[in-house]
């Protein structure tokens, strides 16, 4: 992985400790709408965690292959990565 490993650790880190709290308010039948509200800022942070990841490859994998001149099997990936992007 080319990306910040750090950076997207920590992210990832507080990400698990959102979804352990998560299901902490769930085990408690708390209100649905904090539960809610709470799932939003855990996919918040995971679609950071993932901005960041895509980022690099694209600054690392996909310039290597653009300029090695054979750009096509990693632009096929990322057209098949938006698309489930896109669901």
């Amino acid at each position: 992985m080319k990306a910040d490993r750090a950076q997207v650790t920590r992210l990832l880190k507080t990400a698990r400790g959102q979804l352990d709290g998560i299901l902490k308010m769930v085990e408690e039948d708390r209100y649905c709408l904090e539960i809610s509200t709470q799932l939003m800022a855990a996919q918040s942070i995971l679609k950071k965690a993932n901005r960041l990841v895509l980022a690099a490859h694209m600054d690392s994998c996909v310039r290597e292959a653009v300029e090695s001149g054979d750009p096509g099997e990693k632009l096929e990936e990322l057209a098949l990565l938006l698309e489930k992007l896109a669901d």
